[in-house]
């Protein structure tokens, strides 16, 4: 999972971008860069880290233009120990081109054969989005030999694309001479929107992960881009759009609504804190079956993804709602941090119990989700020292018992702790007294109720059941061993000025 933000504006945009990034950040924590444009020249700088770390004065001295792009990393695909996987991408051909990705490519091995047997390129890094980065670059140069317009060129290759790709993609571009262009796949699994912002001087265009990164900088959410659709936004702030695939459906991944997405963004019509509500009126009606509620005490969330939740929670049941747990905001986020031993550690790092709430109560901690079993156990263990006589675990998601390959690092079923598993038996595994899983139906009605209009999801963590149908136990297996080789270390950051001297 990551975040992307492009900008096109009417003066720098340098420092627009870098806030944006920061209001992304809690989508990747491994990496950070920019890249920007100014006189048919690209400058771009990109490192391990938080964004706040990443760039200092010289390195935003180093990026002029008034348009440019930017990217948080979390990894999934390729390794988080090389900077070379870091985004934005470049390639020089055809035109220039720098690239920010947001997903993952479930044919990537396919696609490299042909770009290097049939379109003769080369691809440098393990990661796929410099596989998509030179698909999009050569049908490009093949759509430039047409004498096409020029977002009739910028559509037909991305056209072209779709027909080649398959898996979850979000995507901006800037193309030298041209402008900037954004994409979402055909299933709209990963999400990007547009914004504007009307000024004295014309109107500035923003393509972004999330509606909060629109907000932050005061532009306004014009609307999510279609699954299949591509935007063009060209030097002269023209504003050009396609729906570039006849076999687009939306489906969004439904764990942006669970986990990733902040909950002041609204994604595909559907603001995520009104749907955690939403799956808290369902989660307390389970609750309500499977539980005795004369055994509980008091609702606690995990903070601070479930704090939604909970809190609907606990008023449905009548229940009190204390905030039990304090969480370090100088810690990231457990879920997304690569490798299980840094996840462990810094859950106690992260939240500390006061034991003043917890002594001699019943508690029901409520939970966003529980994927690999490390942050629950840890905290149903903390509960029980803070004085807890039981504690009751509630989950906003149901069970994951399937790797997700379009984004979201679960790629092995071994280390999904429901995996093989009873609700009994993962109870059993995090020590809790009782356990409620959200039911999948139920989290999809929670959205659902916000926007009927969304066709279905991508929910194959869950079900096993993946949107593009090219998914088998074979590809699941080939994933589960790709995790396991090691891959070369390279640490560092990188900074590239492409025909611009720095300041």
């Amino acid at each position: 999972m990551c975040g992307i933000v492009g900008i096109s504006g009417l003066s720098p945009v340098n420092q627009s971008v870098y806030d944006a990034l920061l209001l992304l950040q809690h989508r990747g924590q491994d990496a950070a860069g920019i890249a920007t444009s100014k006189d048919n020249h690209f400058s771009m700088f990109k490192a391990h880290g938080l964004v706040r770390d990443v760039f200092r004065t010289r390195n935003m001295r180093s990026l002029p233009g008034n348009t440019g792009i930017g990217q948080v990393r979390y990894p999934t695909a390729g390794s988080s120990d090389s900077i070379d996987e870091a985004q934005p991408f470049y390639v020089n051909a055809p035109f220039g081109i720098t690239f920010a990705h947001n997903g993952n490519l479930t044919n990537p091995d396919e696609l490299r054969e042909q770009l290097f047997n049939i379109d003769k390129r080369h691809i440098n890094t393990n990661s796929d989005s410099e596989v998509l980065l030179n698909i999009f670059a050569h049908e490009l140069q093949l759509a430039s030999d047409k004498q096409l317009n020029d977002h009739e060129m910028i559509f037909t290759a991305i056209k072209a694309l779709h027909k080649r790709v398959r898996g979850a993609y979000a995507v901006v571009a800037e193309i030298t001479g041209f402008g900037m262009v954004g994409f979402r796949d055909v299933n709209g699994i990963r999400p990007l929107c547009l914004g504007q912002l009307k000024t004295e001087a014309g109107t500035e265009y923003m393509l972004a992960s999330e509606s909060v990164a629109l907000e932050g900088l005061g532009f306004e959410l014009v609307r999510d881009i279609a699954p299949g659709e591509a935007v063009f936004i060209d030097e002269q702030k023209n504003v050009f759009s396609e729906q570039c695939s006849d076999a687009s459906k939306l489906n969004p991944c439904i764990f942006e609504y669970v986990y990733f997405a902040r909950p002041d963004s609204t994604i595909d019509g559907v603001n995520v804190y009104n749907a955690r509500l939403k799956m808290g009126q369902y989660l307390a009606a389970k609750v309500a079956k499977e539980l005795r509620l004369s055994d509980i005490d008091v609702v606690m969330p995990i903070p601070d993804t479930s704090r939604p939740v909970a809190m609907e929670l606990a008023a449905r049941l009548g229940l009190d709602y204390r905030e039990g747990f304090i969480k370090n905001r100088y810690v990231g986020r457990t879920f997304i941090m690569p490798g299980q031993s840094v996840r462990k550690k810094s859950v106690r790092q992260k939240l500390n119990a006061m034991s003043v709430e917890f002594k001699d109560k019943n508690i029901l901690l409520v939970d966003d989700s529980i994927v690999r079993g490390t942050t629950s156990r840890e905290i149903v263990d903390m509960a029980r020292a803070a004085g807890a006589k039981k504690v009751f675990f509630a989950s906003a998601a149901p069970a994951v018992r399937f790797p997700n390959v379009y984004g979201i690092d679960m790629p092995t079923q071994q280390e999904l702790i429901a995996h093989n598993r009873t609700t009994e038996e993962v109870c059993a595994e995090i020590g809790a007294d009782g356990l409620v899983y959200q039911g999948l139906e139920d989290l999809k009605k929670a959205v659902w109720d916000i926007n009927p209009n969304i066709a279905n999801f991508d929910t194959s963590c869950f079900d096993g059941i993946y949107v593009t149908g090219d998914i088998d136990q074979a590809y699941l297996d080939r994933l589960s061993a790709q995790r396991g080789k090691p891959i070369e270390k390279t640490s560092g950051s990188m900074s590239v000025n492409m025909g611009v001297e720095n300041d």
